[in-house]
């Protein structure tokens, strides 16, 4: 069985970041497993491309909770987007899905084996969010791709 990837594929630079330039990717995600290692393959080339290797270990994580919170808790609901963008000094990771259902979750117990992944997230985001989509929500995050 092969995911359909029709709508979220695809590449673009456009004029609008601070050098001039925006960069995204926008590609559809199998609702399974192979859907995390696929999604930090991509992002390692990608900021590679768009020389932003400096922020490899930290997207690559935030990518990965993401896709993973998605597979957890929308994966009935069909292919998930993953949208990486770079304008200005901002690189914003989106991995949307079709459950319109927002999990807010508090903060996780030292005794819990799971629950960190937003904890993760808001400690190494800049900002995130969740906004609604038309085919259910998007959930973002957006790193500073100035080099300290």
């Amino acid at each position: 069985m092969t995911a359909d990837h029709s709508g979220f594929r695809g590449y673009y630079v456009r004029p609008g970041g601070g050098d001039g330039t925006e960069r995204s990717l926008r590609l559809a995600l199998p609702p399974d497993v192979p859907a995390v290692r696929l999604a930090r393959r991509v992002t390692c080339e990608v900021l590679a491309a768009w020389h932003l290797g400096h922020l490899e270990e930290t997207a690559v994580l935030v990518v990965s909770e993401l896709v993973t919170n998605a597979l957890r808790h929308a994966r009935d609901t069909g292919a998930i987007g993953l949208e990486l963008t770079s304008a200005g000094t901002c690189l914003r990771v989106e991995v949307q899905d079709g459950d319109p259902h927002w999990r807010l979750s508090s903060a996780p117990a030292a005794t819990d084996e799971s629950g960190y992944g937003f904890v993760l997230v808001d400690s190494l985001a800049g900002r995130w969010g969740v906004r609604r989509i038309s085919a259910g929500k998007a959930v973002w995050a957006e790193l500073d791709t100035s080099r300290a």
